[in-house]
């Protein structure tokens, strides 16, 4: 038997975890979508904080399998210039792939805030949740992004983990709470009885009813 039945089910165990962070006002978790929203949902509604998304996009160099930088929510960008050197991909290739994924981003954006404003970080403690790392290379380009934005606090929230995934994770989050760290990892569907594909229809269905719960509570 799998440690999970389903993502919301591990976003209910996680959040018994992260008690210390409910009803703060100055708390809010971001999911790394789409993976991320069920669990950071549960999260969320449990601890009764703001629920919002975080995106973050790996690029590649155009037809090849060579990771050249990353781009995330609020305009960060990180570029390897020893990968554009090492593998003889030039300048224009680069930015021509940097401009496809800051195009997704802007339109995943939009698809999931409208015109709304991006989420309120500075000074905020952030709980990223997602629903398993089996690199931590999204997660690491997340709290860089977070933290140049000015949060005060990083949490990292996932169900599972391989144990080298997780030590570089956790050296750069302020703490990091995973519940399952199996070796070998395999990849992160293994660790769940379902992990059906999360909708952009899904996404948004539990950004409303997050929101929703957040105001009536307040009421």
């Amino acid at each position: 038997m799998n440690p999970f039945l389903d993502r919301r089910e591990a976003g209910r165990t996680l959040a018994t975890r992260l008690g210390e962070y409910a009803n703060r006002l100055d708390v809010t978790v971001l999911a790394l979508p789409r993976g991320g929203l069920p669990v950071a949902y549960e999260i969320a509604h449990t601890l009764a904080v703001p629920l919002d998304v975080f995106l973050v996009r790996k690029v590649y160099a155009p037809g090849r399998d060579v990771l050249i930088g990353t781009i995330a929510s609020g305009g960060f960008e990180t570029v390897d210039f020893d990968a554009l050197a090492s593998h003889g991909i030039d300048q224009h290739e680069a930015e021509c792939a940097l401009a496809r994924a800051r195009q997704e981003i802007a339109e995943q954006e939009r698809l999931y805030r409208g015109n709304g404003p991006t989420p309120s970080i500075a000074g905020r403690t952030i709980i990223l949740v997602y629903d398993g790392m089996a690199t931590g290379e999204s997660m690491l380009t997340a709290i860089a992004a977070v933290r140049a934005r000015g949060a005060a606090r990083v949490i990292v929230a996932v169900p599972v983990a391989p144990p080298n995934a997780l030590a570089i994770v956790a050296r750069a989050a302020d703490a990091c709470v995973c519940l399952v760290t199996p070796e070998p990892f395999y990849r992160i569907g293994v660790w769940y009885d379902d992990v059906a594909p999360v909708s952009d229809a899904s996404v948004l269905f539990l950004l409303d009813s997050a929101a929703r719960a957040l105001r009536a509570a307040a009421a």
